[in-house]
């Protein structure tokens, strides 16, 4: 079972991914909204770095996050029927 940071830091993964798809949408109808993108590349250089964060305390949440120097991690998290979803 994952700590409760563990929980709050996904969580806030998920509220930070959400405002990207938000922004992807809106930017599909205002290709030109330079403010739009400035807040887009914004919440995506936080995205990576939070993403990178967590993969690093608990365990990768993509394949290209899986790096480690001692052992492939990939199939460090928990799966589906295990609570985790």
């Amino acid at each position: 079972m994952m700590s409760q940071e563990g929980m709050r830091m996904l969580n806030d993964i998920h509220i930070v991914d959400f405002v990207l798809v938000d922004l992807a949408l809106y930017l599909d109808t205002h290709p030109y909204d330079q403010e739009a993108m400035e807040y887009f590349n914004h919440y995506a250089r936080i995205k990576n770095k939070m993403t990178r964060d967590f993969s690093m305390r608990y365990f990768p949440l993509t394949k290209d996050l899986a790096e480690s120097n001692k052992e492939w991690r990939w199939g460090d998290a928990p799966l589906p029927w295990e609570g985790a979803c």
